[in-house]
């Protein structure tokens, strides 16, 4: 018999599969430095998210305050001063001339506690508009923290 043995291939060698450290690392780096930026990006916007929702407030009380004042009659009337920011003795639109609340409340003068932030100023001032002299001009500015809305409005005697 033959000591040959039958005619084998020799196997080839067989790679290893995964990662080698350095490019597992490096990987790691590439995934921190891209969710890093991600994560500046969502803390932006969600640090300014609140923003419009506070100019719409802004807004919305402004705009409460300016449609109160110019619902008023012109001619100016006899009325007793009111309690605390409570405007309901308030008759007629030069009463809210110098008006100014720091938090907002109701005409009646319960505090609104969720608009405690918020401060209200009111202008009424006699002037001419485009030739009519029985005009106020109304100017109403709502604060909260740094940001402002000013509106400015007429108010003319057109019944007389």
């Amino acid at each position: 018999m033959s000591t040959k043995r039958p005619n084998k291939r020799p196997r080839p060698r067989r790679r290893q599969a995964g990662f080698t450290l350095v490019e597992a690392i490096i990987a790691i780096v590439v995934l921190a430095v891209g969710l890093t930026g991600v994560m500046t990006a969502f803390h932006t916007v969600a640090k300014h998210s609140a923003d419009p929702v506070v100019g719409k407030q802004l807004v919305a009380l402004a705009q409460e305050m300016m449609e109160e004042i110019s619902l008023k009659p012109y001619a100016t009337a006899a009325n007793t001063a009111p309690a605390g920011c409570a405007r309901d003795t308030f008759n007629d639109v030069a009463d809210y001339h110098g008006y100014s609340s720091s938090g907002v409340c109701t005409i009646d003068g319960v505090a609104i506690p969720a608009l405690a932030s918020y401060r209200l100023s009111v202008s009424v001032v006699s002037a001419t508009l485009a030739g009519v002299s029985a005009a106020k001009r109304i100017t109403v500015t709502v604060t909260q923290g740094a940001t402002s809305v000013t509106l400015v409005g007429w108010r003319t005697d057109f019944a007389s």
